[in-house]
């Protein structure tokens, strides 16, 4: 345990942060189950919505350095992908 003032803010900071950081990845792999059930059931308008909303948290979580943003974008591209061929799926 850190005896120095300095260390233990840092200490209180660092665990602040981190429950933080820990709350926004949490929240974006929820709006990602949610993208991919709204996919399953066929709901591409929902999913086109709850893609819009994905898209902004990593962005945000990519810009507060939660994650890298290669991650976020290689996520988001993912996701698109799958909405482009589900709509082409429900188009044939």
């Amino acid at each position: 345990m850190a005896n120095i003032k300095s260390a233990e803010k840092r200490i209180r900071i660092t665990k602040k942060k981190t429950a933080i950081n820990k709350s926004r990845k949490s929240e974006i792999k929820t709006y990602i189950k949610k993208f991919d059930t709204a996919l399953e059931e066929g709901n591409i308008n929902e999913a086109k919505e709850l893609l819009k909303i994905i898209d902004k948290k990593l962005k945000r979580a990519a810009h507060k350095n939660v994650i890298h943003k290669n991650a976020a974008s290689r996520k988001l591209s993912k996701l698109t992908k799958k909405l482009n061929e589900a709509e082409l799926n429900k188009a044939v």
